[in-house]
C-alpha cells in the first residue's frame, strides 16, 4: 500500500474499532449506489475480511433508480467477477420522485425515503442484520450543516446506527475518511463507478451547503479537519 491508502485504511480502521461496526457472524447487505463511497466501502469490507480475526457474510445490493443508465448490468457483471451473492433490483423510484405527484416535495427527501424503505425490506428478506453505506466525512459535516439550516437541529449521521430495536443496525465504514481521498484511491484502484444521472444532483439543497464549505475550505486548510473533530468535540454548557 502506498501513503493514500495507508492513510484511509487507518482511517477506516479508526472506524471500525472505536464505534464496533464489524462483529462475528455478522450478515452485511452493502448498499451499493455505484459512486465511488459505496464502491470502496465494498472493497474495505472485502480487504478487511481477509485480515479480520472474525468472519462475516457480505451481500452487495444495488437499486438502480430508474434514470435510464442501466448501471445494474455493468454492476452485476462486477459482482460476479468477486464471486458475491448479490441483489440488482430496477426501481422507478428517482423518476417517481420527480413525477407530478411530488410536485412541491423535495426529490431527494421522496427518493430517499423509497431507497432507505426498500433497503430495510432487503436487509429483512436477505437475513442482514447488518447494513452498510459508503458516506463519508464530509457527508456527515454537510449532513451536520443541512440539519442546523433546514430542520433546526444540531444532528448527523453516526458511524453506527441501531434501528427497530437493534433488529438492524447502520453502520459506515467510510465515515472518517474525506471524499477527496476515497476518489484518489477509487481511481488507483480503477474501480467502476456508475455516472449519477440524477436531474437533481447538482441542483439540491446539499449541493448548496457543499458549495459553502468548499469555499470555508478554500480559506483556510485547517476548517475541514476542525469541523470532523467539532462532531464529536461537543461543550453542551455551551449550547441553549
Amino acid at each position: 500500500m502506498g501513503y493514500l491508502e495507508k492513510e484511509v485504511n487507518r482511517l477506516v480502521g479508526q472506524a471500525m474499532h472505536r464505534y464496533s461496526l464489524l462483529e462475528h457472524g455478522d450478515r452485511i447487505m452493502m448498499a451499493v449506489s455505484g459512486g465511488a463511497d459505496s464502491m470502496l466501502c465494498l472493497w474495505f469490507l472485502r480487504h478487511w475480511l481477509r485480515k479480520a480475526p472474525i468472519f462475516y457474510e457480505i451481500i452487495p445490493v444495488h437499486l438502480d433508480m430508474g434514470f435510464g443508465q442501466r448501471s445494474w448490468k455493468r454492476l452485476g457483471a462486477y459482482f460476479s467477477r468477486l464471486g458475491h451473492t448479490f441483489h440488482i433490483e430496477e426501481t422507478r423510484y428517482g423518476l417517481e420522485a420527480h413525477g407530478p405527484e411530488n410536485r412541491g416535495k423535495s426529490p431527494c427527501f421522496v427518493c430517499s425515503l423509497k431507497r432507505r424503505k426498500r433497503l430495510f425490506e432487503l436487509a429483512d428478506a436477505l437475513g442482514c442484520n447488518k447494513i452498510a453505506m459508503g458516506h463519508n466525512a464530509d457527508d456527515l459535516i454537510e449532513t451536520f450543516f443541512m440539519n442546523m439550516c433546514y430542520v433546526g437541529e444540531m444532528s448527523t449521521m453516526i458511524p453506527r446506527q441501531e434501528m427497530f430495536q437493534g433488529a438492524i443496525t447502520i453502520i459506515r465504514p467510510m465515515a472518517l475518511v474525506e471524499k477527496n481521498k476515497i476518489k484518489k484511491m477509487v481511481h488507483r484502484l480503477r474501480l467502476p463507478i456508475i455516472e449519477n444521472l440524477c436531474p437533481s444532483a447538482h441542483h439540491s439543497s446539499r449541493t448548496f451547503i457543499r458549495n459553502m464549505l468548499e469555499e470555508l475550505y478554500t480559506s483556510n486548510s485547517k476548517i475541514r479537519g476542525n469541523l470532523k473533530r467539532a462532531l464529536g468535540n461537543i461543550r453542551r454548557d455551551y449550547l441553549l
